[in-house]
């Protein structure tokens, strides 16, 4: 009988390490065997799923974290070795981290996101720059492009949030040009945000049958999400670090402007909300390396680099 849990040999220690590249390569045909859902799943009414999504991002104020993050959309642009000139698409940009790494090399951007008020962010900050950057508005499981329409598709901390990651996944590959690359900037499970998301869950459970957005930060995950054929695959662990003044301070300015965390908080009653402002601290302790009041917490995301073929 399929139970649904798979099961990876260990390789001898005189044996080659595997690359990431050839961990998915092994995994696929094992993963195919345990997709398949069981006839008595529920179904899930990802529609509704997305509309809560979109009000989370679209409240608090996500620049004032997304800023913070500009690093990533750089490295992630290094990464995958863009050239001026190239047209980049950034799915689920936020306030354009990704977007203005790529338009200061010179690349034609579009930047898109479902909610208006990031896209409009964005777009001031561009302006202050005076870089040029095309701002659409656009579900990143219906992107509004031609087949093989960009020579680059990139995403820091953004897609891996869409409810139906399938989907969200193929259209990354649909509008990619054969010989493109896409970029991944995702958290993992195991990192600081992968965790905090984890702890969020035990006072707020998320809807049931939904796959986690860190498992965008899997090897696993990732084998599922791109087939054979379509692209080959490489990641690569990083580490982004968290700096605030304080565990407190990182709290608040959490709990005030990062969407998903300000509506937790709203959902629970004041008890909870006190047990859980103490479940994050306490995780902020146990990743905190400063040694001072400060709070200095790497959270390790997997930078990924898939060339479509």
């Amino acid at each position: 009988m399929n139970t649904g849990t798979l099961f990876i040999r260990l390789k001898p220690r005189n044996q080659r390490a595997l690359s990431v590249d050839e961990k998915i390569q092994e995994l696929r045909p094992k993963l195919a065997a345990v997709a398949a859902p069981a006839a008595n799943s529920p179904q899930i009414d990802l529609a509704a799923v997305k509309a809560r999504q979109q009000g989370a991002w679209s409240s608090g104020n996500y620049a004032i974290v997304g800023t913070t993050l500009q690093v990533v959309g750089e490295e992630l642009c290094e990464a995958l070795d863009v050239r001026s000139g190239q047209k980049v698409l950034d799915v689920a940009a936020g306030n354009g981290n990704f977007t203005l790494a790529a338009a200061r090399r010179w690349c034609q951007v579009v930047s898109t996101d479902y909610v208006p008020a990031l896209l409009e962010q964005g777009r001031s900050r561009a302006v202050a720059e005076g870089l040029e950057v095309q701002y659409r508005e656009a579900d990143a499981e219906a992107l509004p492009f031609k087949d093989a329409s960009f020579d680059v598709v990139g995403s820091t901390f953004g897609v891996m949030f869409t409810p139906n990651q399938e989907r969200a996944a193929a259209e990354l590959i649909r509008v990619c040009k054969p010989g493109g690359k896409i970029g991944l900037a995702n958290w993992t499970p195991e990192g600081f945000i992968g965790q905090m998301f984890k702890t969020m869950g035990k006072h707020l459970p998320p809807p049931a049958g939904v796959k986690s957005p860190p498992l965008w930060g899997t090897v696993a995950r990732l084998a599922e999400l791109f087939p054979v054929g379509a692209a080959s695959v490489k990641a690569q662990s990083r580490i982004f670090v968290f700096r605030y003044k304080s565990a407190e301070h990182w709290l608040d300015v959490f709990r005030t402007f990062y969407g998903p965390t300000l509506k937790a908080f709203a959902a629970l009653e004041p008890k909870a909300q006190t047990a859980l402002t103490s479940d994050l601290k306490a995780l902020v302790e146990r990743f905190n390396r400063s040694g001072d009041p400060t709070m200095v917490v790497p959270s390790e995301y997997l930078q990924i680099v898939i060339e479509r073929r």
